[in-house]
């Protein structure tokens, strides 16, 4: 059905020249009048009706204009309405349907009646001429709007949009209805914003009408005024897509939020009719408490969880289980299952609220700390390979063998030597419990090149090695057997450090064998120590020697 509704009076006559309007639109289209004819014949191949108007010659009609459902409404001899335009010439035009029009139209005069000033009505914009637009309503009434009434560029684009525009005149002995658009937006723009303080100022929810769901929201129509419910403005859960919850044409409770006078725009809210339900959460729900939600989206980063009152509160994927290898939250959760988890944070303003699964349970840490201690022997699986070593899972938890603990051999690196699965033995070397770490190793289990050392040589054995590196601290040197062992500075004496280079030979003895962590000590200072000690012992063993031979080999 058209609309059709009465407009508030809005000034007075503008003292439009009607007639110089009219005289603008297709004079054609408006010659004629209604006559009634009788049909002659009716030739449904040719698709031609003849009609006796009273001239010389009959006039002709297309079939299709008395046809309805297929079926014809008349047939020879019936009288017919028509509108006969060329009546003088030789082949008079005639057609029904534009008669049909023009009883609309009259019908239509007569029902607005005096009242016909500024009525909204709703058409189609159905022909352009040089004087303006030829627009019909659902009811197949014509209406004729001037060009420069309609605020619609010329450029032909307009044909078969619906529009809405104001009755301005009404012409009974032409037939015509004369509508403007830009009356309407004069009006309607008065009306809306008179209408907009009203919404605007409504205390109880407002009953709107959905007219259109795009991706950021939905237009929504109340009291004859759109606005836009924005998809941020649906739920107090959050963005949602309207389009999933939604239909067009569905009633909605919504409320006037605010208004932009310069886009004109009315901004309406659907979650702004309901408590607010983070009130409740605020005076209610404290971090730490335990509560019952159900999973209501899983996401590869986590989780959305129902709290059931248009709440949903975040599950993130590090907070499902003290195990830190999950893949994806589907692996340990799924829609509709119902959890119990700890409330682990609650930002009222932001309306952020982060919850944990994992909190709800035994700590692997404290359960591991009683059942094991430093220095412990254990068999794990590699879960992770990093750059910087292994991570081995040992009784519900993973500990770290770091390259430098998993060989003696300072060259190796897990990530090369090892694959995720494979079963290795390891010692806990180091349990920190402030910061929940467990460190291993996998070569004190493993026989140190420092120990294969110990058993060929010992301590104050005599040996000479090159220099591999020099150090602020000393230098290092490689033995024969292609270990390493360091000379401090303080054991180079009398030798001095500036006056050595890499690849000089030096001769000490063996201060000290660490075989737990593969250290190995040489001293020169000791050498010169322990040859001073056999010289003073040959002195005392042999009475011809005197001091000064003493004094003067050990100066050689």
């Amino acid at each position: 059905m058209a609309e059709s509704s009465k407009c508030a009076s809005f000034g007075e006559d503008e003292g439009e020249d009607f007639g110089a309007i009219l005289d603008q639109f297709d004079a054609k289209s408006r010659s004629g009048k209604i006559t009634v004819g009788t049909i002659v014949s009716i030739n449904e191949n040719e698709g031609i009706v003849l009609v006796d108007v009273g001239g010389k010659n009959e006039g002709r009609i297309s079939v299709a204009e008395i046809t309805e459902n297929g079926e014809l409404k008349f047939k020879k001899g019936d009288k017919i309405d028509v509108i006969v335009t060329n009546e003088h010439s030789e082949k008079p035009s005639v057609s029904h349907v534009k008669a049909l029009k023009y009883h609309k139209v009259q019908e239509k005069i007569i029902a607005l009646g005096d009242q016909h000033k500024d009525v909204v009505v709703e058409a189609k914009i159905v022909h352009k001429n040089h004087g303006g637009y030829t627009l019909e309503d659902d009811e197949g009434v014509e209406y004729f709007m001037p060009r420069k009434m309609s605020a619609l560029k010329d450029d032909g684009k307009h044909l078969n949009k619906r529009i809405k525009v104001c009755i301005i005149n009404v012409k009974p002995d032409e037939d015509t209805i004369v509508v403007s658009r830009k009356r309407f937006f004069d009006i309607n723009n008065k009306i809306k914003k008179e209408g907009v303080q009203k919404l605007l100022g409504a205390t109880e929810p407002l009953v709107g009408i959905i007219k259109k769901i795009t991706a950021f929201g939905m237009f929504v129509e109340v009291e004859g005024i759109e606005g836009l419910v924005h998809y941020t403005e649906i739920s107090y859960k959050g963005p949602v897509n309207p389009s999933k919850t939604f239909k067009e044409g569905e009633k909605v409770s919504v409320k006037a939020i605010g208004y932009d006078e310069e886009k004109k725009r009315l901004s309406l809210s659907i979650k702004a009719t309901a408590e607010d339900p983070w009130k409740e959460i605020e005076d209610e729900l404290e971090v730490g408490d335990a509560i019952k939600v159900v999973v209501s989206n899983v996401e590869p980063y986590g989780a959305f969880v129902d709290l059931g009152n248009d709440i949903e509160g975040f599950l993130h994927i590090s907070e499902i289980s003290w195990d830190k290898n999950i893949k994806h939250p589907g692996e340990h959760l799924k829609s509709g299952q119902e959890i119990t988890v700890e409330v682990i944070e609650i930002n009222v303003q932001s309306r952020r609220l982060r919850v944990s699964c994992k909190r709800m349970l035994e700590r692997p840490f404290e359960n591991f700390c009683k059942t094991h201690k430093e220095g412990d022997i254990l068999t794990g699986e590699i879960a992770t390979l990093t750059d910087f070593g292994a991570f081995i899972k040992i009784g519900g938890i993973d500990g770290l063998l770091h390259n430098e603990d998993a060989f003696w051999e300072k060259n190796l690196r897990c990530k090369e030597q090892m694959k995720e699965g494979d079963k290795v033995e390891v010692k806990i070397i180091k349990i920190d419990s402030e910061k929940e770490r467990i460190s291993l190793s996998r070569k004190h289990l493993l026989s140190s090149p420092a120990d294969s050392f110990s058993k060929k040589h010992q301590v104050d054995d005599k040996v000479i090695g090159k220099i591999r590196d020099i150090k602020d601290f000393g230098v290092f040197i490689n033995l024969e057997d292609g270990i390493d062992a360091l000379i401090r500075v303080e054991d180079l004496a009398p030798l001095k450090k500036e006056n050595l280079q890499v690849g000089d030979e030096i001769e000490g003895v063996i201060s000290l064998i660490d075989r737990d962590n593969n250290r190995i000590r040489v001293s020169v200072k000791r050498l010169e120590r322990k040859k001073e000690k056999e010289h003073i012992k040959a002195f005392n063993g042999d009475e011809k020697m005197t001091l000064g031979d003493v004094l003067k080999e050990l100066n050689s």
